[in-house]
């Protein structure tokens, strides 16, 4: 179980370290476009990820109430951006959001699932507002809904790996803080290769 872990994980690294270019709308839709934006950055992936990874450890109302915080944060960020509202550091936070979410993983501090989903939500504003300043001649609504759609799902994968590891080590949590380190170190990694 461990090894296809390290795999899917191996090969999700591999697979999107190439992804520079997301999809044309013209040529695949405003959907698609919107959906594999988030899919299309390994700073998105890991930072999504982590976020229901963190959810996991938490557990009960935490399982829904940070996802959806992300999710409704990170669309007012959008917003904003469509609405042209200046934003400053968008891609530091968003890198800072990879090394910050890891690390608060990895430590496992006890703070409440409102207060986490507070902590996520800024970064979802920045990671909102990226998405919106590449909206290009997408449509708006449906690349929304695209890129809302991937990041729950991303969320989602991280939500069954936290919920996974707990079920392999009977709730320890340490293959989820490896995991949170791991993230936080590459969040590192893509901050000094970039």
């Amino acid at each position: 179980m461990l090894n296809r872990l390290v795999l899917s994980g191996a090969a999700l690294f591999a697979a999107t370290m190439p992804a520079f270019a997301h999809l044309d709308p013209a040529a695949h839709g405003s959907f698609m476009a919107g959906f594999s934006h988030p899919l299309f950055g390994l700073d998105h992936i890991m930072a999504m990820a982590a976020v229901g990874l963190w959810a996991a450890m938490l557990g009960g109302r935490a399982l829904v109430l940070v996802p959806a915080a992300f999710v409704g944060t990170m669309l007012l960020g959008f917003a904003a951006a469509l609405f042209g509202l200046p934003l400053p550091f968008v891609e530091p936070v968003i890198l800072a959001s990879v090394v910050f979410i890891g690390l608060m993983v990895a430590l496992a501090l006890p703070l409440p699932a409102s207060a986490v989903a507070g902590l996520v939500a800024f970064f979802a504003f920045f990671h909102g507002h990226a998405h919106g300043g590449e909206l290009g001649a997408a449509g708006a609504a449906q690349f929304a809904i695209g890129f809302a759609l991937a990041t729950a799902l991303l969320h989602t994968a991280g939500i069954a790996a936290g919920l996974a590891f707990a079920r392999r080590q009977g709730g320890s949590g340490t293959l989820a803080r490896l995991a949170g380190a791991a993230t936080a170190a590459a969040g590192l990694w893509l901050a000094v290769a970039g």
